[in-house]
């Protein structure tokens, strides 16, 4: 399949053109920021591509493919199911779209919450995912310019950015967004008392 076609199947899956000119935009993005980092472009556009398969599913729904496909659901998942649509949105793109390879399937389970241990194309699409041009928040410019410069900055700056959202809207904070801002040198006791 190539390019064209697999954005027209794309489109035609996703349905809610919202969904799909999110799609076109982090991969977009994430190719832009793979070439600045020296890593693959085809697979940062491929993952964003793919990135959101599962992301309108219903809550039930996604716990169900989840328990079907046998893919870990914690505690975190349980109350959240929304964040099951990353793991979910990597088997659809083996079983529907063919795709094989380990590292642009990383990089799709992994673009919701991160986690203790990221490749550079697991950061470029999580990246491309919280700071596509279509986001609307006052630091999106400055953090994708970051991003272009130095990844792990940028990591650790979204990161942090979206831990003091959580944390000031009393949101719970996933377990592998907790390991990857340790990875990046995050402090969560130190963002606590900045939110505070």
């Amino acid at each position: 399949m190539n390019s064209a076609e697999l954005c027209d199947a794309v489109r035609a899956r996703l349905v809610q053109r919202h969904r799909y000119d999110h799609c076109v935009r982090v991969a977009e993005l994430g190719r832009s920021l793979a070439v600045a980092h020296g890593v693959e472009p085809h697979k940062a556009w491929l993952a964003g591509m793919l990135h959101d398969l599962a992301r309108l599913w219903s809550m039930e729904r996604l716990i169900a493919q989840a328990e079907l496909r046998e893919l870990p659901i914690g505690p975190f998942e349980r109350h959240n199911p929304i964040v099951l649509h990353a793991p979910l949105g990597a088997a659809l793109a083996r079983e529907e779209f063919g795709v094989e390879d380990p590292e642009v399937l990383s990089a799709i389970s992994k673009h919701t919450v991160a986690a203790g241990e990221m490749s550079p194309l697991d950061c470029i699409v999580y990246l491309a995912d919280g700071l596509e041009p279509g986001r609307n928040f006052p630091d999106r410019v400055h953090l994708e310019r970051l991003a272009m410069a130095d990844l792990a900055a940028a990591m650790r700056a979204t990161i942090g950015s979206s831990l003091r959202y959580f944390m000031e809207k009393g949101i719970p904070v996933a377990p592998q967004t907790a390991e990857a801002a340790h990875t990046f040198g995050l402090s969560i006791d130190d963002l606590e008392v900045r939110a505070g």
